[in-house]
């Protein structure tokens, strides 16, 4: 099984393929200063592989890249954070609250 993510501006998302297939995406919408990730979803017949999980990483690993502050809106994504403790920097401080997130 081959896994790519790759950005795809023109939709506003990011997308992770499976062997050269589409399988899911990542909403990226800009929202004042910071990029909004309102929504992500993966084929559910491809449930468990880790692609939400990759194409998450990905998409996090270039807004930070990129010194883009991020709100994670998708409650998927909000709880990625949670659990990868490095990427809460992203999320800005008066924000985290919001997404059930520690200040860092």
């Amino acid at each position: 099984m081959s896994v790519e993510v790759r950005e795809a501006p023109e939709r506003n998302r990011f997308e992770v393929y499976e062997d050269g297939q589409l399988v899911g995406f990542a909403d990226c919408l800009r929202e004042g200063e910071a990029v909004a990730i309102p929504h992500t979803e993966v084929d559910p017949a491809r449930g468990g592989r880790g692609l939400a999980s990759e194409l998450i990483r990905v998409t996090l690993d270039t807004l930070r890249d990129r010194d883009e502050q991020v709100l994670p809106y998708c409650p998927f994504v909000s709880s990625y954070i949670a659990r990868h403790p490095e990427y809460a920097a992203l999320v800005p401080a008066q924000a985290r609250a919001r997404f059930g997130l520690p200040s860092v």
